[in-house]
């Protein structure tokens, strides 16, 4: 159930925008109420996440280190590995968000018939992440010449770079290619590997199914099933300015693809995609770690009064004496 909750739930998806806009004629909910309202839900869940992030208390300094930490003068420190600075967590984070630094150290563990742990690399998993990712953002980069006229002078570049491999008419675009063999990848990945297979859950695999019938629905229409483009982008102008309309001509596989992106964007603020905001706000990623240099002092902390030895000595001082025990003031 595990797997095919979430894959039922994808193919429920498709089912209903087919027969919603085919059967039932509901252009107007699956083209204009259905957006708004995912868009709506995006915004309202993304600013939930950040405030429930923000208001989390924070009782220890907790980073993340894979390195020597900031010591004695003849102990090499790592300071990327181990920032005790500003500019060495600023590193640390660039490499994270682009390059994904701590999925290029993952390592994969395996128990040999005599027992014993061996660890070995893992460079696929990280090779599947980065081209999974950069080949989304491309394709979201690209799909921002539907809301914006005139076109961003940089769409047309990008589209150009992206579809330099050009194979017959309309232009291939390697990234949709990219987006839907990586993410086959990791549902694969996530299916053959029994330890990774047992600690699944629908969560996990909601979004890969999801992400997948995106990026299917996109390729059918640009190449197999064709729509009418110029009507799409009248109803995504129409959408931007607030002014919708259901021009003629738009096949029900657009909407169909425009209902899965509608869920993904619903979906996403509470599942585990949302972690592509999370990382700037992780503490095991943004503090220094310097807990041997600095107190850390948790700043939820409610005021406290501390009875110092100074003012201990002060209201005890005439006792000590009696019983002879050394005071610092006479």
């Amino acid at each position: 159930m595990r797997i095919l909750f979430p894959l039922f739930a994808v193919l429920a998806l498709i089912v209903i925008g087919v027969v919603g806009v085919s059967g039932a004629q509901l252009h107007f909910l699956f083209g204009v109420i259905i957006p708004y309202a995912a868009l709506a839900v995006f915004i309202a869940g993304l600013i939930y996440r950040v405030v429930t992030w923000g208001r989390s208390p924070q009782p220890f300094a907790i980073p993340t280190t894979a390195g020597q930490q900031k010591t004695l003068p003849w102990i090499k420190q790592n300071k990327l590995e181990n920032p005790s600075s500003t500019g060495g967590v600023i590193g640390r984070m660039l490499l994270e968000v682009f390059f994904f630094r701590s999925l290029f150290r993952n390592l994969k563990a395996e128990v040999t018939s005599d027992r014993n742990v061996v660890y070995g690399s893992a460079k696929w998993l990280w090779i599947a992440g980065l081209a999974f990712h950069y080949s989304f953002l491309i394709v979201l980069l690209r799909h921002v010449r539907f809301f914006t006229q005139p076109v961003a002078a940089y769409s047309s570049l990008l589209e150009g770079l992206d579809g330099f491999l050009q194979i017959g008419a309309p232009r291939l675009y390697l990234t949709g290619i990219v987006l839907l063999a990586a993410a086959a990848y990791l549902l694969v990945r996530r299916l053959y590997i029994a330890q990774v297979r047992y600690i699944s859950l629908a969560a996990d695999y909601f979004p890969l199914f999801l992400i997948m019938a995106v990026a299917a629905t996109g390729i059918l229409m640009r190449y197999f099933l064709k729509t009418d483009i110029v009507a799409v982008k009248t109803l995504t102008m129409g959408l931007v300015h607030f002014s919708p309309v259901i021009p003629e001509g738009v096949g029900a596989i657009f909407y169909v693809h425009l209902l899965l992106v509608s869920a993904l964007f619903a979906y996403f603020p509470f599942s585990k995609l949302v972690h592509l905001g999370g990382v700037f706000l992780s503490p095991t990623r943004n503090l220094q770690a310097n807990t041997r240099e600095f107190r850390y002092v948790n700043p939820w902390n409610p005021p406290v009064h501390v009875h110092t030895y100074d003012e201990y000595e002060e209201e005890f001082r005439e006792k000590m004496k009696m019983a002879e025990i050394p005071v610092e003031k006479e």
